[in-house]
């Protein structure tokens, strides 16, 4: 059955380019002087790219969230980073440097990621549990902060800013998928290389510190590797939910292993199920491509609720 699913997968991704709104013939993708090479090319796989590894990332992000909170509803925005993502691409789009949206988005996320660190090391006792809690006050700061940039904005960077709300995967050339690349491939390695630390992080802290893990610092390097990693991928398609929450969950469940022999396992499918989502978007029959985020909410809330109610019944 594990074999079956690869494969299956691996057609997906094969067969993803193709399909769209727009036939395109299979002998014009080489041609150079066509608009199906152009399509194919610009913005066809750039697209899949993107969703793949946007995918990949905010499922094994939202895995090491789950593992060192150990709070199953952990999720990759659970600090605010992508609140701060988000804010700082609106306050592009309301001040007019509309070419530098992704820019400002990271700015967003990293200015995130340097305030929660440094309120946490002012507190006594520095745990993931107080930074749990200063990254919730950002997100409200952050939240009350749009609604003054909403204010602020006409009809036109209102609609701007509600559309990156809901996510998208929109971009055009390889270029623009490649700090997203980059940023999920280099989090599988991070997250491959602490392993062993994850593994007994799950148990409990004590108990790896007992076991020669330095918890802080573990801990310090895990968050800040994921929350550049989102910021990265949110500053490009926007925050798109449930994905880091509901592919953790059903591979546990299928695989019945703990998230430390899940990472790439994680990685694979997360990427897969948010290809298949912008698959369903493109191919509605609407004027226009339905957001990604209300797809993969749309799909994984009822889908999740039914894990839930199965899993208490056994």
């Amino acid at each position: 059955m594990n074999y079956l699913f690869i494969i299956l997968s691996l057609l997906l991704l094969l067969v993803a380019p193709f399909f769209g709104q727009i036939e395109i013939s299979l002998s014009q993708i080489n041609n150079i002087d066509s608009i199906d090479h152009k399509l194919f090319w610009d913005l066809r796989m750039p697209r899949v790219v993107v969703a793949f590894f946007t995918g990949a990332l905010l499922g094994l992000s939202g895995l090491v969230f789950q593992s060192l909170f150990r709070n199953p509803m952990s999720t990759p925005f659970t600090l605010g980073v992508a609140s701060g993502a988000t804010l700082g691409t609106a306050f592009a789009i309301v001040f007019g440097f509309i070419s530098f949206v992704a820019v400002f988005g990271f700015i967003g996320a990293l200015m995130t990621i340097i305030i929660l660190f440094a309120l946490t090391s002012k507190l006594k006792g520095y745990d993931t549990s107080s930074l749990l809690l200063v990254g919730i006050a950002l997100s409200f700061f952050y939240s009350a902060a749009l609604m003054i940039l909403f204010y602020l904005s006409d009809e036109t960077q209102s609609y701007e800013i509600i559309r990156f709300t809901m996510g998208s995967l929109d971009v055009v050339g390889l270029n623009h998928a490649m700090p997203v690349v980059v940023a999920s491939i280099l989090l599988l390695f991070i997250t491959l290389k602490y392993k062993y630390e994850i593994k007994l992080l799950l148990t409990s802290y004590d108990n790896a510190f007992l076991k020669g893990i330095e918890v802080q610092k573990t801990n310090t390097i895990l968050l800040v590797s994921v929350s550049i990693g989102i910021g990265i991928a949110v500053s490009i398609t926007g925050p798109i939910g449930f994905v880091g929450l509901i592919i953790p969950h059903i591979l546990k469940t299928i695989y019945k292993r703990s998230a430390d022999r899940l990472l790439i396992q994680t990685f694979f499918y997360s990427g897969i199920f948010l290809v298949f989502c912008d698959l369903i978007a493109r191919k509605l029959g609407t004027t226009s491509d339905i957001p990604i985020g209300v797809i993969t909410s749309f799909l994984g809330g009822p889908f999740f609720i039914y894990l839930l109610v199965g899993r208490k019944r056994a």
